[in-house]
């Protein structure tokens, strides 16, 4: 079964970016900016999208604590999904920047 993958990738300035583009290269991935690549891969049926990229990561690439990949895969419905598969997710650096006001009543 062909399914169709977004990764998006963190691995910070001493990352292993050599044995991960290596894996993307071999997989036939086509790049989409800094930090995101598309592909698509072969799996069988009942394989989960994201523990069989992940398995193939780590088995590929050397991670450190502070690395992250984010998946994006459709599911059997057809509907979006992400998932973080190294790491986790951290603070947004955006948040506070937004015009969001709190409204009170002057004294």
């Amino acid at each position: 079964m062909q399914k169709t993958v977004w990764v998006s990738y963190d691995l910070g300035v001493k990352g292993d970016y050599a044995s991960l583009y290596r894996w993307f290269d071999n997989m036939g991935a086509t790049e989409c900016g800094d930090g995101m690549a598309y592909m698509k891969i072969s799996v069988e049926k009942d394989v989960v999208t994201p523990d069989y990229i992940k398995t193939e990561l780590q088995a590929n690439v050397t991670f450190s604590k502070s690395d992250r990949v984010y998946v994006i895969w459709s599911n059997p419905d057809g509907q979006a999904k992400g998932r973080f598969i190294i790491g986790r997710r951290k603070a947004a650096p955006w948040a506070g920047y937004g015009d969001v006001a709190e409204v009170e009543d002057d004294i």
